[in-house]
C-alpha cells in the first residue's frame, strides 16, 4: 500500500513515521509513505498556501492552486497507466473515522490524505479535488497533521503482515464491534494484585471463555450503543443478560 501526505508542515509528519510500527510496515515494504510540503507547489515569493477568504471573516482559507497542483504531482507517480488514488481530505465536517471504514481504506493499494488547516480549504477542493473528507472526531485541533497520523496508524496496521500476525489486529478493540478483553503480564502478582486464575491455568478454552465475557462485560459498561450493531452470538446474548443481572443485583445490594 502507498500512503502521500500533503501537508504544509511536513516535519510534524516525517517524525512521526520513522517510529514504531509505522517505521517496520515501511522498512518491510508493506507500505510506502511519502510527504509532500503543499508549499512546494506555491509560486509566489513568500509560498503562500492561505488567504483571507472572500466576504470577509476571521482566518485565513487554504488556497486551491497549490492543493491542485499537488494533488495533480502525486497522481502523475501513477506506476501504471489509469491507477488513481483515492483522495482523502481530513476535515471535522467529514464522516467519522471507525474500525470498518479503516479495514476498507487498508484494501486500496493508493491512498492521499491532504492535511487541512486555518478555517477549512477553498470549496472547490472539496468538489473538484476530494472523494472524501474524513474526521476523527467531533472536536477541531489546530491543523489535520495529527488526524492524518491517526488515520495513517490506524489503516497501516490492518495491512496484511504489518503486524506480524493477524491475530494481533483481529483480536483489537472494535475488530468484531465489542471493546478488547483486559490484558495481564509478569509478575503473576504485584502489590497484593493477582492476575486472573484462568489466564495462568494453560487451558485454552476456558481462557478464551473468560475473553469473551469480560469483552461483552466491558463493552456493556463503558460503550453499551456498541452491542446494538456488533455480531452477537446466542451464547453471547445469554451471557451478556447474566451481566445485566450481576450488575443490576451488585446495584441493588449497595442501596
Amino acid at each position: 500500500m502507498r500512503v502521500d501526505i500533503l501537508t504544509v508542515f511536513p516535519e510534524m509528519v516525517s517524525g512521526a513515521i520513522g517510529h514504531s510500527i509505522l517505521k517496520r510496515a515501511q522498512e518491510s515494504g508493506l507500505v510506502e509513505i511519502v510527504v509532500h510540503d503543499i508549499r512546494d507547489f506555491a509560486h509566489d515569493r513568500h509560498r503562500s498556501t492561505d488567504d483571507e477568504p472572500f466576504g470577509g471573516g476571521p482566518g485565513m482559507v487554504m488556497k486551491l492552486a497549490p492543493l491542485f497542483e499537488a494533488v495533480e504531482h502525486v497522481r502523475g507517480l501513477a506506476v501504471s497507466e489509469g491507477e488513481s488514488p483515492l483522495v482523502v481530505l481530513t476535515s471535522p465536517q467529514g464522516r467519522k473515522l471507525d474500525q470498518a471504514y479503516a479495514r476498507r481504506l487498508a484494501e486500496l493499494p493508493w491512498l492521499v490524505i491532504i492535511c487541512g488547516h486555518y478555517e477549512g480549504v477553498d470549496e472547490r477542493v472539496r468538489e473538484r479535488l476530494v472523494d472524501e473528507e474524513l474526521s476523527i472526531g467531533d472536536y477541531v485541533l489546530t491543523g489535520g497533521e495529527l488526524p492524518a497520523l491517526v488515520i495513517l496508524d490506524t489503516v497501516a496496521r490492518l495491512v496484511p503482515g504489518v503486524l506480524g500476525g493477524e491475530e494481533s489486529a483481529a483480536q483489537d478493540s472494535f475488530s468484531d464491534g465489542l471493546l478488547e478483553h483486559p490484558h495481564y503480564t509478569r509478575p503473576a502478582e504485584f502489590r497484593g494484585w493477582s492476575a486472573p486464575e484462568v489466564l495462568l491455568s494453560g487451558h485454552h478454552a476456558e481462557i478464551a471463555k473468560w475473553r469473551r465475557r469480560e469483552s461483552l462485560k466491558r463493552t456493556f459498561l463503558r460503550r453499551p450503543d456498541l452491542l446494538e450493531t456488533a455480531s452477537l452470538t446466542e451464547e453471547d446474548k445469554t451471557e451478556l443478560d447474566k451481566i445485566r443481572s450481576e450488575i443490576e443485583e451488585r446495584v441493588t445490594s449497595n442501596e
